[in-house]
Order: C-alpha cells, then sequence, then structure tokens
C-alpha cells in the first residue's frame, strides 16, 4: 500500500475482510459504587443501541470492562483478565476498556493489549453510540480520552437498574481537590455538575417505578453546585427526600471541605434523609492532611463533627483513613488513633498508602516500610473495632425501621439494612409471613456486634411494602 493510499490507525482496509460485531456484550465492573452506577448507564445505553447482554463473556461479541485506579495494581489486574480472555479474539470478539484505568493508561492499552478496540474515559460514555457505530463499522482503534475540562455529564434516560428497591443517581461527576495521593482528578476529569431540576426529575421517575431508596452520588458528592443556581446541596437533599414514595435519601462521598452545616440541619429537619454521613477524614495530623493538601486541619474537621454530635438525631458517622503517608511520624499516626475516640465511628474504612500514577505522591519519598504500614493498619483497625463494639452497644433494645435485602438461610435469619446503613440480621417471631425483598419493617435490636446488629420483628407488625413494577435485573461483578 502507497503513503496516498494508506488507511489511518485502526480505520478498516478496502480489502479487510469484516467481521460483524456480534450484537451481545458481557460487562464486568471494577471498583466503587460510582463505577457500579456508570456500569447501569453503559448497559442501559448499550440496550438502546440494539445490544443484548449476556451472564457468559463466552456468548458475548463484546466484553467491556468498566475500570478503577483508586488501588494499588488496579492497572495489572485489568491487564491479567485481558490476558486471560485474549484467546477469544479468534472467535471475533471484540474488548473495550473503559473507566479510570482507561482514562489513565490511555492507547497504551493498546500496545499492550492489541486486541482491545475500545479505550474510553468515563467522560466519554456519552459518545458510547458513535463509538459502537465506529466498531461495527471495522475499526479496531477507537479512543475516548477527554480531557479534564469538558462541561458534559453522562445523563441518561436509558439507565438499567441492578436492584428494583434502592437505585443511584450521579449528581456530580469529577473532581477539583488535587490530593497529593489521589487518581481521580485525572481520571474523571474536572466537577461538573446536574442542574436540580434534573436531578428531580430522575427522582421523581425513580419513585414512579417503585424505588424507595435512592442514593445521591459524587467523588465530592457535597461539592455539587446548581448550575441553575435555584439550590443549595441541602436543598437538593430535602427536595429529593420530600418526593412522593421516596422513604430513604442517601448520599456519598462527601468532603470535609464542602460539607456545611445546613447539611446537618437538613437531616434533622427530614425524616427521609437517611442518619448517616460518610465523612473521610484520611488522617487524623493536620500536618500529614496538609502533606496530603487537604486544605483543612484535625480542628476543623472536629468541629464539623461537633455539628452531627450536636444533631436532633442520632447521627451515624463513618470514614477514610490511609496510614504510612510519606512523612507520617509515630506521633502523626498517634494522632489517628486518638482521632478515633474523639469521633466514635460507627466504622471505618483504612488502607495502606500507596502511590498512584500522575500523583505528587509518586514523587515524594516513601520512607515508611510495608511492615510499618501493615502494623499501622492492625492498630487502627483493632482499635476501631473496640470503639465499634462499644458504640454499636447503644442501639442494645431500640427499635429500628429495616429495609430487608435478603435471606439467610443457613442461619435462619433475614438481612436488612437500617437508616444508619447498618446490617441488621433477625429473625421473625412466631406465625409471622417472611417479609418480601424492599419491604420495611420495625425490628427490635436484642444483640450488638462490632459490625452488625441482631433483632427479632415486633408481633403484629406488618411490612410497608410499595407498589414495584418490574425492573430489570443485571449482575455486576
Amino acid at each position: 500500500m502507497t503513503a496516498d493510499t494508506e488507511q489511518p490507525a485502526g480505520k478498516p482496509s478496502p480489502n479487510d475482510i469484516l467481521v460483524p460485531v456480534s450484537k451481545t456484550f458481557y460487562i464486568e465492573t471494577f471498583g466503587c459504587q460510582m463505577n457500579a452506577h456508570d456500569s447501569e448507564k453503559v448497559i442501559g445505553t448499550l440496550e438502546h443501541e440494539g445490544y443484548a447482554q449476556v451472564s457468559d463473556e463466552a456468548e458475548a461479541g463484546l466484553i467491556l470492562y468498566n475500570t478503577c485506579s483508586i488501588r494499588d495494581k488496579a492497572e495489572q489486574k485489568v491487564f491479567h483478565r485481558l490476558n486471560e480472555y485474549k484467546r477469544l479474539q479468534g472467535e471475533g470478539k471484540r474488548f473495550a476498556v473503559i473507566g479510570c484505568v482507561a482514562q489513565q493508561e490511555g492507547e497504551r492499552i493498546f500496545e499492550r493489549a492489541p486486541y482491545v478496540s475500545i479505550v474510553a474515559g468515563s467522560a466519554s460514555y456519552r459518545n458510547l453510540p458513535d463509538m459502537l457505530a465506529r466498531l461495527e463499522a471495522g475499526e479496531t482503534r477507537i479512543t475516548g480520552l477527554d480531557d479534564r475540562q469538558t462541561e458534559e455529564t453522562f445523563d441518561t434516560e436509558f439507565t438499567v437498574r441492578s436492584n428494583p428497591h434502592r437505585g443511584y443517581i450521579t449528581i456530580i461527576e469529577g473532581c477539583d481537590k488535587f490530593c497529593a495521593y489521589c487518581v481521580v482528578p485525572y481520571t474523571r476529569g474536572k466537577e461538573r455538575s446536574r442542574t436540580s431540576a434534573s436531578v428531580l426529575v430522575e427522582a421523581r421517575r425513580m419513585a414512579d417505578q417503585g424505588y424507595t431508596d435512592i442514593q445521591l452520588l459524587g467523588q465530592n458528592v457535597n461539592s455539587w453546585r446548581d448550575p441553575s443556581g435555584r439550590l443549595s446541596f441541602a436543598e437538593l437533599l430535602t427536595a429529593v427526600g420530600s418526593t412522593p414514595g421516596i422513604k430513604r435519601v442517601r448520599f456519598t462521598t462527601s468532603h470535609p471541605r464542602d460539607f456545611t452545616r445546613d447539611i446537618v440541619e437538613a437531616i434533622d429537619a427530614t425524616p427521609t434523609l437517611c442518619d448517616h454521613i460518610h465523612l473521610p477524614v484520611q488522617s487524623g495530623s493536620s500536618s500529614v492532611l496538609h502533606a496530603m493538601s487537604r486544605e483543612y486541619t484535625r480542628d476543623w474537621y472536629l468541629e464539623r463533627m461537633s455539628w452531627i454530635h450536636s444533631a436532633k438525631r442520632d447521627i451515624s458517622i463513618t470514614s477514610d483513613m490511609i496510614v504510612g503517608f510519606p512523612g507520617e511520624t509515630d506521633a502523626d499516626f498517634e494522632e489517628t488513633i486518638t482521632l478515633l475516640g474523639a469521633v466514635r465511628y460507627d466504622a471505618v474504612f483504612a488502607f495502606k498508602f500507596s502511590p498512584r500514577p500522575n500523583t505528587p505522591a509518586v514523587g515524594m519519598p516513601d520512607t515508611i516500610s510495608d511492615e510499618v504500614k501493615t502494623e499501622r493498619l492492625r492498630i487502627l483497625n483493632d482499635r476501631q473495632r473496640e470503639i465499634q463494639r462499644e458504640h454499636y452497644a447503644r442501639h442494645l433494645g431500640q427499635t429500628v425501621e429495616v429495609m430487608v435485602e435478603s435471606y439467610n438461610a443457613a442461619r435462619g435469619q433475614i438481612v436488612g439494612r437500617s437508616t444508619q446503613n447498618k446490617t441488621v440480621n433477625f429473625t421473625l417471631v412466631p406465625d409471622a409471613l417472611e417479609p418480601p425483598i424492599g419491604s420495611y419493617l420495625p425490628i427490635r435490636i436484642t444483640r450488638t456486634m462490632p459490625n452488625c446488629l441482631v433483632g427479632e420483628s415486633i408481633a403484629g407488625a406488618l411490612p410497608l411494602q410499595t407498589t414495584l413494577q418490574a425492573q430489570p435485573f443485571v449482575v455486576l461483578n
């Protein structure tokens, strides 16, 4: 082929024999709730474009991996999975890597895995129909790698939700915080908020479909700013919570820099807003917080904790923490341990520091050994377990409303969740009818454990069951 007739990379040649793309797909999702909900929207988009979802990659014409790059070795996990299935390329299958690892690694994915046909970051999902059309036309290297300056959000009415009772609404995408350890601003772009009107339309549509539990999502959900200027974040919470048919509204994940007192006031004033706040602190040391570029201090964070502790409702508090950040001394770590006692969290998700690509922390001397990080993580988890054991005891003898989630036949228990986002394992009083999943029951707590509550139903109490329209199920791995 001469230079005049050379085809662009990834474009089909007139001499190529094009193998039609089977319009079936399999999707595997790694990572957080944001990724899980992104997959629900991707699935809906694919189905709207005429694709049918299958539960086995061997039956799929298109295999998608929705990836997460928050934790260490995320890229290796993705490439390992790709290598496991590259043998399927000979069967005419196509592969797509989407999400954070796709945005982070970009076209290097084509070099390491030449059988991949689509590489797309989350900011490009709105362009999926065009990408699919190009794939069907025979292109083999299709990219959707928007820069972080895009103003677009991925709003779609074609979402296929995996749970017929609880659903997500993404209200803000991206992040502008640039914490030293975090890759999210580089993989998901800048903060982009949806209008309050579009959020409320989706909430009403979900309520009409039978959803009773809604969770508002964002990398920093409380950084949401209404592009129309109509509502504050606290006012949006109240408006969603006032939607007829909605019984519970949650939101995650919040950032301390944008956490305002009116959020606590809204929870106090609106019974449908769940009495649970997840507010990641990352460290109890102001010097470490400064090194992390968190832009608040220990005292700033504790002031927000005081607002929550002084609320009329008993609001459950959970958090994220990192141990072993570069420069963290024994004294710094001890400040994190004392913060546990000061706040008395109901749960803490703690991790050892690991440098992520493209972040400022990559260039920091990581002088703390893995052995020290491991020991600090053990100490933190042991102390938090003690606190949870003591703190959960406050629920003994209480009656809490529980949403039924599943049945544990082996233990003869029903599994549900309280408005504080605590797991409740309970049994029924004799002759009580088994409550349907998605219904709500008052449960008397008879025993408390570090990670769950145990109880029994109340004689004569009937489950509140909403009228549910049939919803399609998907399997997200």
